[in-house]
């Protein structure tokens, strides 16, 4: 096992309890995202509403209309992040390894600004067009970081140059044709403001799709855990399926970012405070990584309403306050384990 890996492995009962209480945070969470907002809505009315009841209250068109799209929108980009983060880390064997930190999110958003150019009408095609991009994106970090030493810490620097390539080429397509991405800062920034249900649908089947198969392939990722040549020993075509399970990361980041734009850090920290929690098993992890990064991205969208209410600070300058500070831990953590 790698430096950053930890050995231990939670029992059943412990596994189950910390699920049931991250499913138990989720659950609180989306209940104070639907009450919570510019105009708070009693609990009483938002069970209404979401049963379908008092369908000409002003309550019920928020909740409906407004605060439970939103609420989708962000429950299924944190748990998609935080599970394809985990992937990632898992299969490159690299602690700084994460969507936004190798190319795979500026590769779904440039894909997404392309698509929104040519075809401003097909939401459907958004989502298939960021998960093209994460794929591109992940890839070419892979392949730039053999060419020049597939160190780790080459790795992410091969990831941010990428990035800043993509991020470029965004630009440059809001330049050319600025309708492309309406709410671009948001988009840049991370956010969920007026999202729809629209939007959020067509991404909703490829993230569980490929997160259902990431969970079926969980003990094939503890063998590449092992290193390449153990895989080999035991069988396993190691590049065959360390290119497969990226995809189902892109796929995840695609979906993500589809609906919430550019959010960073969240398949960043999750998967680590996860790994503390569960292990280093894949299956747990995948499941707890999952459940926690839709709580996260919960709590820090409600933070974002509700700090300086009634003006709005969009999730994605949430996460990046505090994952900025956690990735430089990382790294300070990672130089005194090199010392």
């Amino acid at each position: 096992m790698k430096s950053w890996q930890t050995s231990c492995i939670p029992s059943n009962k412990k596994y189950v309890q910390i699920c049931t209480a991250l499913a138990a945070l989720v659950l609180a969470v989306a209940l104070l995202n639907l009450c919570l907002g510019a105009q708070k809505v009693p609990l009483g009315q938002v069970l209404q509403a979401l049963v379908g009841e008092g369908s000409g209250t002003t309550a019920f068109r928020i909740v409906r209309y407004v605060r439970l799209p939103r609420l989708c929108a962000c429950l299924l980009a944190g748990g998609a992040l935080a599970a394809s983060g985990a992937i990632i880390q898992g299969v490159l064997s690299n602690a700084l390894a994460a969507p936004s930190t190798i190319g795979v999110n500026a590769g779904a958003g440039l894909m997404v600004a392309l698509c929104c150019a040519a075809a401003p009408t097909a939401l459907q095609l958004v989502p298939l067009a960021a998960m093209a991009g994460a794929f591109l994106g992940v890839m070419t970090v892979m392949l730039i970081a053999r060419r020049t030493g597939a160190s780790k810490i080459t790795l992410v620097l091969a990831g941010v140059a990428v990035s800043s390539i993509f991020s470029a080429g965004i630009d440059a397509v809001v330049t050319f044709v600025p309708e492309a991405l309406n709410g671009y800062s948001d988009f840049r920034i991370g956010g969920f403001s007026g999202v729809s249900m629209a939007r959020i649908l067509p991404a909703f089947l490829p993230a569980v799709l490929s997160f259902v198969l990431s969970l079926l392939l969980h003990n094939e990722m503890d063998v590449l855990l092992l290193g390449t040549e153990q895989a080999r020993s035991l069988g396993l075509p190691a590049e065959k399926l360390r290119i497969a399970l990226l995809g189902l990361a892109a796929v995840l980041a695609g979906a993500a970012v589809s609906v919430g734009g550019l959010v960073g850090f969240v398949g960043l920290i999750v998967p680590h405070i996860m790994r503390s929690l569960v292990g280093e098993e894949s299956g747990p992890l995948l499941v707890s990584s999952a459940l926690g990064g839709a709580a996260l991205l919960g709590v820090c969208d409600l933070l974002g309403r509700m700090l300086f209410a009634p003006y709005e600070i969009p999730v994605g300058i949430v996460m990046s306050l505090a994952g900025c500070p956690f990735f430089i831990w990382l790294l300070q953590r990672r130089g005194r384990l090199r010392d």
